[in-house]
Order: C-alpha cells, then sequence, then structure tokens
C-alpha cells in the first residue's frame, strides 16, 4: 500500500463525482433504500415518543457506511475496467460474494452497530434513567440538563471509538476485497495498518466522510442522494490510488475517461 496524500484525497473526490455522473441511476437506487429506511425510522420513533433511537440512528449510521457503499464501489470497478453495467451482479454484489470474504465483514460492520445500538441505550440509561422526562418527540429541553449534556458527552467520546475502530479496519478492506481474493482478516489489517501508517490524510477522509454523513441526514435524510454515491465512487478510487504502484494510473484513466458516454440504468 503506497503512502496516503491529501493530493490522493482530492483525486478520489473529482474522480468520484465524475462517476456519480456517469451512472446517476444506480447511486439514486443505493441511496433512495437508505432515505427510505431513515423515514421510516424517524416516523416509527416519533410515534412511540422514543425520538431518542433516532439520535443513536443518527450518529451511528457512518458506521455502516462502508456497508452501504459495497455496490457503488463495484460501479465504479466495471466502469473504470469499461464492463457492462450488470443489475444483478452490482445489486446482489455482496451475495454474489458469498463464497468469498466480504459477507464476513459485512456481518462484522453490522454486528458492530446494532452493539453501538445496545451500548447508546445503556448511557442513555445510565444518564437519564432517574431524571424526570419529558416528552421528547416535542422537546429536547431534557437534554440541555446537567445529565443530558453528560450522556451527550459520555455518547460522543464512546461513539467516536466505534467509528474510528471501524474506519480504521473497513475503510480499505472492503473494497480491497471486494478488488482481490484475500481473507477478511487479511484484508482488515491491511486496512488498519494503511490508517496508522498515514493518520494524518486518512482521518482527515474518516472526519470529512463522518461531517457530511450528518450533514446530509439533516433534511430528512435527503441530502443522502448526493453524499452517498460521491462518498462510494471516491472511497473505490482512493483505494485504487493507495494500492496500485503505478503512480500515473490513476491520473491518465481521468484524462482519458473524462469525456465518456454517462451510463445509465
Amino acid at each position: 500500500m503506497r503512502e496516503v496524500s491529501f493530493e490522493m484525497l482530492k483525486t478520489a473526490l473529482r474522480l468520484g463525482w465524475r462517476d456519480m455522473k456517469r451512472a446517476p441511476g444506480f447511486g439514486f437506487v443505493f441511496s433512495s433504500a437508505y432515505v427510505i429506511f431513515g423515514l421510516i425510522l424517524g416516523a416509527i420513533t416519533y410515534s412511540t415518543g422514543k425520538s431518542y433511537w433516532l439520535i443513536f440512528a443518527a450518529v451511528g449510521f457512518p458506521m455502516i457506511g462502508p456497508f452501504a457503499a459495497v455496490g457503488l464501489y463495484e460501479i465504479s470497478r466495471r466502469l473504470e475496467q469499461g464492463r457492462a453495467m450488470d443489475l444483478y451482479q452490482i445489486f446482489g454484489v455482496v451475495l454474489l460474494q458469498s463464497k468469498r470474504q466480504l459477507p464476513s465483514i459485512c456481518v462484522i460492520v453490522i454486528m458492530v452497530f446494532l452493539f453501538w445500538f445496545f451500548l447508546a441505550h445503556m448511557i442513555f440509561a445510565l444518564f437519564m434513567g432517574l431524571s424526570t422526562m419529558t416528552n421528547v418527540s416535542s422537546s429536547f429541553a431534557v437534554y440541555l440538563t446537567g445529565n443530558g449534556l453528560t450522556m451527550i458527552a459520555v455518547g460522543t467520546v464512546v461513539g467516536a471509538v466505534f467509528s474510528l475502530l471501524l474506519f480504521a479496519i473497513t475503510v480499505m478492506s472492503l473494497p480491497l476485497l471486494l478488488d482481490r481474493e484475500v481473507d477478511f482478516v487479511t484484508a482488515m489489517i491491511v486496512s488498519f495498518q494503511t490508517v496508522t501508517q498515514n493518520p494524518v490524510p486518512m482521518l482527515a477522509w474518516g472526519a470529512f466522510i463522518g461531517a457530511v454523513t450528518l450533514l446530509a441526514m439533516v433534511p430528512a435524510f435527503l441530502g443522502l442522494y448526493l453524499v452517498l454515491p460521491l462518498l462510494g465512487h471516491a472511497t473505490w478510487h482512493l483505494y485504487r490510488q493507495i494500492s496500485y504502484d503505478a503512480p500515473d494510473e490513476v491520473e491518465d484513466e481521468t484524462d482519458n475517461g473524462a469525456d465518456e458516454t454517462a451510463v445509465q440504468v
């Protein structure tokens, strides 16, 4: 794995934007699944008066971002190789990889996300269990109390640790497993080493992903229609730049493919 630079991050975003424009229909479909899920979750939590679950989900969503983007990695790979946009293989990419290692790491991502839900609920109960509660569906004043602010601070630190760990083991491992035949433990180690050996640019990339994803969820999750495809395609191209030896390969690809005809679903 090559040394990571901030120039690579900018190139990855540029190529990700290019792929998003070349195959906009796929990005819309993948994003719709998560937007609809978010709206349903919001409706359920507000109707039951337990909107704090929505906060847990919003904070935890960036944790499963890499899993959500696997199909987008496959699209960028196919665009890069000039292969056809096979709907079955793209939308079923995780299931079709069942004999390889990709589903194993996807299970790890989901388990960490679910454990975050459990731990977040425990933190909520620890700090708010004996507090006089208001209807958090109509008032968030309970979060401005001493216990509420302490809960938010502790939850933020714990969530950051979870997110950092998950980012470190998945940012390179998921595209690596899609691209090459390696075991998922090796892929996670490679990903973790990439982050620890390039802490400044990689943590900046992780912070950027987390920030824009959270901002994208503010307007009723609708910002995910832009952010999710862009980050998914960009992460694939960041992996390509880091993992391939030829330093000019990705840049040449940018020049040669800029004027290609857009690919639609």
